[in-house]
């Protein structure tokens, strides 16, 4: 199977991916998350490559007051700790995974690698689901919290059937 083959079923399989828009660009975004999720496909030989990128903000970011320096720089290595993990999300099972700060956010890319079309479009959209839940899993309670944040608590706290306040743990 050809790389050109490879990429055009993973276009369609984009395509019928009701988590997925163009781009406009040649590749898709994930906009079913708070965290726009970019994808881009690809081939190497007949798999399918996925390269999926997502920026989530800093917590000094989000936050009414500031973080303290060490406990932004402990939430980010926790963070990327807890992303490292990103392949108990996932069906595939070849995913690179890097993590870094670019000024207030902290950008998560994961490279995909499956022969499965289908299964590796629905595992771009697994991790940017699984980011946005990772960055939920570290929001630090006793700060006043601004957008994104206080949207995604009040998700969390619906879902659960509770009421605005604290953490979704």
């Amino acid at each position: 199977m050809s790389e050109s083959d490879a990429v055009e079923r993973a276009r369609r399989a984009a395509g019928a991916n009701e988590s997925f828009e163009p781009d406009g660009e040649g590749g898709y975004v994930v906009r079913t998350t708070a965290f726009e999720g970019s994808i881009e496909v690809d081939a190497d030989g007949g798999a399918v490559v996925c390269t999926v990128a997502v920026a989530v903000p800093m917590l000094d970011a989000v936050t009414e007051e500031a973080v303290a320096p060490v406990v932004e720089e402990g939430w980010f290595e926790t963070f990327e700790l807890r992303i490292d993990d990103v392949d108990s999300a996932i069906r595939g099972d070849d995913a690179a995974v890097s993590v870094r700060q670019r000024d207030e956010e902290a950008v998560v890319e994961v490279e995909l690698r499956d022969l499965d079309a289908t299964r590796a479009v629905a595992d771009a959209v697994a991790v940017v689901e699984y980011v946005e839940g990772t960055y939920v899993e570290g929001i630090i309670p006793g700060y006043e919290y601004a957008e994104p944040v206080t949207l995604l608590i009040q998700q969390a706290a619906d879902t659960a059937g509770g009421t605005k306040g604290g953490t979704p743990l």
